[in-house]
């Protein structure tokens, strides 16, 4: 049976077995057809039957990193439970994938981050001589060098990079404009990427402008930049879970870790409040009181 049909079937038994507002069945029926849009743009074309708990996973992480409240978050969690659980029900499946799956807690949480050694890790594994490997270079590298969201950085106009200066030009949330620095490094593997690839490819002609493109010339999606990310994460190594949003995270964390004004990470990061950026004085806490145990006698 396809997704289709099982989706009928689960939309009807929350209306007429459950009694659920017709609010939370069209969410809920949203959220399972989302997850199976994600698996078919990560080329796991399978069947609701044959849904791994990875899969979900990897799904709910990138859920987060569009993103979204913590709320809607946990609605999506309780939507894809809800489908499975019917399904276990109905005796269609024997086991429950999303049995493990936890809904996220409603109080702030820290951020998961990368140490400086990780990170060098990441990017040293990445083989050269792959396709797409100067391109994904240049992202990582633009990702942990200035801290952007994913939909800053798809969105990144070569006209926007200023190589003399160090800067970049970002279009952040609400279409609001802020000027960051960018490293070194990542300008000169952005540098090569421009000059080696990008001038050779074809585009769309409404991206003519946009630094990163996927094979068609056109921007990549969110999507295809979580999934790159997480290949290069288990290609190096990594066992934490990393997605784009945590080279952003670590960008801030190793920046306040070393001393930065609180002030100027809120600038670079593109936060409306600083308490949105303060966030980062807990994680650098827990870096001091790591520090003391590690290295203090009596700790």
């Amino acid at each position: 049976m396809a997704w289709t049909t099982f989706l009928t079937e689960f939309e009807n038994y929350l209306k007429l077995e459950r009694s659920l507002a017709e609010n939370t069945v069209s969410a809920y029926v949203h959220d399972v057809l989302k997850l199976k849009q994600f698996l078919d743009i990560c080329n796991r074309n399978v069947s609701p039957l044959e849904v791994e708990g990875t899969d979900i996973q990897n799904f709910l992480e990138y859920v987060h990193e569009l993103g979204m409240t913590v709320h809607t978050q946990a609605r999506v969690v309780s939507g894809i439970k809800s489908f499975y659980k019917y399904l276990l029900f109905e005796d269609v499946i024997v086991s429950n994938p999303a049995e493990l799956i936890e809904a996220p807690k409603l109080g702030r949480k820290l951020p998961d981050v990368l140490s400086y050694n990780e990170i060098e890790q990441i990017l040293n594994s990445i083989d050269m001589t792959e396709a797409n490997a100067q391109r994904d270079r240049a992202m990582l590298e633009v990702l942990y060098s200035s801290g952007l969201r994913v939909s800053e950085l798809t969105q990144l106009k070569i006209s926007n990079v200023y190589f003399d200066i160090g800067f970049l030009r970002v279009i952040g949330k609400g279409s609001k404009e802020r000027l960051v620095p960018i490293g070194k490094d990542a300008l000169k593997y952005m540098k090569i990427y421009l000059d080696e690839v990008r001038v050779h490819q074809n585009f769309k002609p409404a991206c003519r402008d946009i630094v990163f493109l996927n094979r068609f010339g056109a921007n990549l999606s969110r999507i295809s930049v979580f999934t790159m990310v997480k290949k290069k994460t288990l290609m190096a190594g990594i066992k934490k879970k990393v997605s784009p949003h945590t080279f952003r995270h670590s960008f801030a964390t190793h920046l306040i870790e070393g001393g930065a004004d609180l002030r100027a990470v809120q600038e670079m990061l593109g936060h409306e409040s600083i308490t949105t950026t303060e966030i980062y004085t807990h994680l650098d806490r827990d870096f001091l009181q790591q520090t003391l145990k590690s290295f203090h006698p009596r700790a």
